[in-house]
């Protein structure tokens, strides 16, 4: 998950349980119309799981110690509970299902299904479907009730299970949902009857067989109260279609899947509602931070559940409505508006994921104030193992989950003693200039416990050979720091200390800098862009002996060396400085002040001393 990426099914462990949420907001595009019963929209808020007396102690019902399973509580909403330790055999069901639906109702062809074709499966209606990250100007806004998650509250601590028991999620759906998957959860991990085979038996597994029956029994009951006001065909259809999503649901780590049909003011409103478990070992500030860099069309918080930290997100998502399914036979899609939030249970690697998606985007406050409160019904149970930590020297609290506690951490007082030791065993150099330090090996584990104890090599005696001694010292490449003053265009052999005064003049003061930087003097440091010319190029030819007669300026006296003379040969390229009444308008050889005597300007046209120019 750390590309810019949308997410896959290889770098998102929860991507299945997406595509079932999709696939599901699909079916009541699909399949509610008019003649749908619904509930009122007020029963969806009526419960407030505060006030039943078990809210707060979800794990003292009498549920199946071995879940998940889901059972609906008078006062209280359906109370799910799915645990790590028994996933179940995996067996599939959903054709012996889907036969079972099609006795049931008589047979018959099934909406979108091919008469002539011997079975009936998923991909007949072109299901699943992967819904789209839609563009985030149609992205929901984030609820009140989901920014109140936000808010510190105190959180509660998991409840201690027996060894072996693994991590274990309770939880209340508020009335209103119609749940698609069995009350017994799939084959193998309810404590369900599973009825002894008959004699002369053909080997059926009885374990699936029982699953099985008991979800035909309900998918049949959630097609009477969907469409008790309509004929068999429609409930037929709802029911065999649903079937054949069974064993996708069971491989999405899916514990609950529900759909939601309501009258709202005179019109129909539809959500759907997915539960699941999947694998993610990272802590919830790094996986907040990865939703936010790979969902950059998502709006991402970190909020504090009674549960612990949590990541909560909204987004617009685009999904297909398959042309089988749809009444008029073409293939649509459709925008809803979907919540997701991310759970890390305290076992370290799991995480409970809940989505909750609609298309009617003026219920959407309404929906998610029944998911927050579903949120805030989370409750843990745990017994103290965390994921692939058999290594831990300790185990790590389990209040808030934080990264994963399968890394031991090393004590604090062990850091600074192999920094100074890896410090004292390299010799300074004396001819270069900074600090040294230790790069560590690829293989360097920062986390491992150091020895309180020296080991034997290390207590050997001094008149051990190089090769031990060697060994003792800590593993890493010497590197030198270089120091704060370090300068890195210096030439090799110069140092960064200022240089010598500038020479001073006979008649007092000192030379004048090139404000050009065309000319460098001696004692200058070395140019490191090599703008000026080399050390060792030719010399500069000494001044003329006469200099020209420059009005208003007194030529120097006689015996007195000038600048240039005293400094010696200086490097650079000579340049002609103009005098101070140069007129660069004027025309060549002319000046603009009037002469006193025309001798004196015949004087000046016909020898002239000095040109600027040359």
């Amino acid at each position: 998950m750390t590309q810019d990426v949308q997410f896959s099914a290889e770098a998102n462990p929860f991507a299945a349980a997406e595509q079932v949420l999709s696939t599901l907001g699909t079916l009541t595009d699909a399949l509610f119309d008019e003649h749908t019963s619904r509930h009122p929209a007020a029963s969806l808020s009526a419960l407030r799981s505060a006030g039943h007396p078990a809210a707060e102690a979800l794990f003292g019902l009498p549920l199946a110690p071995n879940g998940p399973v889901h059972a609906a509580l008078d006062g209280l909403g359906t109370v799910i509970t799915v645990g790590t330790a028994r996933p179940g055999t995996g067996a599939p069901v959903a054709d012996r299902v889907t036969t079972a639906l099609h006795n049931r109702y008589g047979g018959g062809v099934v909406r979108g299904a091919i008469a002539d074709r011997g079975t009936t499966s998923a991909a007949l209606f072109q299901l699943p479907v992967t819904g789209e990250f839609a563009d985030a100007k149609l992205r929901p806004p984030f609820a009140p009730a989901l920014a109140a998650l936000a808010a510190g509250q105190q959180t509660r601590q998991p409840v201690e299970l027996a060894t072996g028991a693994g991590a274990e999620v309770r939880l209340v759906v508020p009335p209103g949902f119609h749940p698609l998957t069995s009350p017994g959860g799939p084959a193998g991990v309810s404590a369900r009857t599973v009825p002894a085979l008959p004699d002369g038996g053909d080997g059926t597994d009885r374990v699936a067989a029982a699953a099985a029956a008991e979800l035909t029994g309900h998918l049949a009951e959630v097609a009477e109260e969907l469409f008790s006001a309509t004929g068999p065909e429609p409930r037929r259809d709802f029911a065999v279609i649903s079937a054949t999503l069974t064993d996708l649901i069971q491989d999405a780590g899916v514990c609950y899947a529900g759909l939601c049909a309501l009258e709202l003011d005179g019109r129909a409103s539809d959500a759907a509602l997915v539960v699941s478990l999947a694998r993610h070992p990272l802590p919830i500030t790094a996986l907040a931070t990865e939703l936010a860099t790979v969902r950059r069309h998502a709006e991402v918080w970190t909020v504090l559940l009674p549960a612990g930290p949590a990541a909560v997100l909204v987004e617009g998502r685009t999904v297909p409505v398959p042309g089988p399914l749809a009444a008029d036979g073409q293939r649509r899609w459709v925008v809803t508006s979907a919540v997701q939030a991310f759970v890390p249970l305290p076992d370290g690697g799991t995480v409970l994921c809940a989505q909750l998606s609609t298309a009617r985007p003026e219920d959407w406050e309404l929906y998610t104030e029944a998911f927050a409160e579903l949120l805030k019904s989370i409750q843990f149970g745990w017994d103290g193992t965390q994921v692939g930590a058999a290594a831990a020297p300790a185990p790590v609290a389990p209040a808030v989950p934080a990264s994963p506690p399968a890394v031991p951490v090393a004590p604090q007082t062990a850091a600074p003693t192999v920094e100074q030791s890896a410090v004292e065993s390299v010799e300074k150099p004396v001819h270069l200039r900074g600090t040294p330090v230790r790069i560590p090996p690829a293989d360097f584990d920062p986390f491992a416990p150091v020895a309180a104890e020296p080991t034997a090599e290390v207590s050997a005696p001094a008149t051990a050979t190089a090769a031990a001694a060697d060994d003792e010292r800590p593993k890493g490449t010497p590197v030198m720091i270089p120091p704060p003053d370090f300068d890195p265009f210096g030439m090799m052999g110069f140092t960064n200390e200022p240089t010598a005064e500038p020479a001073a003049l006979p008649g007092g003061g000192t030379a004048a800098p090139d404000p050009f930087g065309t000319t460098i003097a001696s004692e200058q440091k070395a140019d490191p862009f090599g703008t000026t010319v080399a050390a060792q190029g030719p010399a500069v030819p000494p001044p003329p002996a006469a200099p020209p007669t420059i009005p208003a300026q007194a030529e120097p006296a006689t015996g007195t060396p000038t600048a240039d003379e005293a400094s010696g040969p200086r490097k650079g390229t000579p340049v002609m400085i103009p005098p101070p009444d140069f007129d660069p308008f004027g025309m060549m050889g002319f000046s603009n002040e009037p002469t006193a005597e025309p001798e004196a300007e015949a004087k000046a046209d016909a020898a002239p001393e000095h040109r600027p120019f040359g």
